[in-house]
């Protein structure tokens, strides 16, 4: 499709950041997001439309696309659900709380916004609506079941929106990212502390291990790339007459699609468990 009008959440940096500005010098009208208001002003300073969006707020969300709708005459041509992060910690570690607190932004936040979206697309007869999923949306690794579920889910989401869609001239678009170069792992480490109870975990050996590996500094896996990777799934998914489905970025993303086909399950854990960087190590493995 051609330029028009896209709303992208979670511009504050990273892939989202990555993406506003790579958008904008195309020649898209780029509203650019955020959920605090510090961030908002700094993309305003930048040359953006920027607003305020927080994905778990509904309120914020109705606010946003109100806004996007005014100034541009009642046209939204594309859609980017970016906004997410990832909350650490084994499964039997996470409380209701905070699987509840993972999904308001990774999973219900972005099918709401996509919600509030989707009858302006459907007036005007087309658009684009772009997840941004992940690896782990596919293949499990330990320590992240909040987030594996959360992107699971979006998954089931964005494959059931698709079919929904047909004949419509809106296309459901899911990216599958791997490592990239973002602020993931600092959020990450904050979460943690906020909803697990490390100190008092059976998985407390597991945990040193895990918060060492967040707080390292440059990449911490192998194969890791830039935001503006994303950027380029972005700019294809929205150029294609007809997007595909799915786009994989990142070495890791395409390896592990092709081994979850191939593999019994019992081998493809073994591999993502060394893959990983977080192997269990419990209390029953010490000596």
């Amino acid at each position: 499709m051609s330029v028009g009008v896209i709303l992208i959440s979670g511009c504050s940096s990273g892939i989202g950041y990555a993406t506003a500005h790579g958008l904008k010098a195309d020649g898209w009208r780029v509203f650019a997001t955020a959920r605090d208001m510090a961030d908002v002003v700094r993309l305003q300073d930048e040359g953006f439309e920027a607003l305020q969006l927080d994905v778990a707020d509904s309120l914020s969300i109705n606010q946003a696309v109100v806004a996007v709708l005014a100034k541009t005459g009642g046209r939204i041509d594309a859609l980017f659900n970016n906004a997410g992060f990832g909350l650490p910690g084994a499964v039997e570690d996470l409380s209701r709380d905070a699987m509840r607190y993972q999904f308001e932004t990774n999973v219900f936040g972005s099918i709401e916004l996509t919600n509030a979206v989707l009858p302006v697309m459907r007036k005007q007869g087309h658009g684009r609506v772009i997840f941004n999923g992940s690896v782990l949306g596919f293949a499990a690794m330990p320590y992240r079941g909040a987030y594996n579920a959360s992107k699971f889910a979006l998954e089931g989401f964005a494959d059931t929106l698709r079919q929904e869609l047909k004949g419509s001239q809106i296309y459901a678009v899911l990216l599958q990212p791997g490592p990239i170069t973002s602020r993931f792992r600092a959020n990450a480490q904050q979460q943690f502390n906020r909803w697990i109870d490390g100190g008092q975990s059976f998985h407390r050996p597991s945990y040193l291990a895990m918060q060492a590996r967040l707080a390292k500094v440059g990449p911490a896996a192998p194969f890791t790339l830039p935001a503006e990777a994303v950027l380029l799934a972005v700019r294809a998914a929205l150029r294609a007459r007809r997007p595909s489905a799915r786009y994989q970025i990142t070495t890791p993303t395409k390896v592990f699609w092709l081994l979850k086909k191939i593999l019994p399950t019992r081998v493809l854990d073994y591999i993502l468990l060394k893959a990983s960087g977080d192997e269990p190590r419990c209390s029953y493995d010490r000596k």
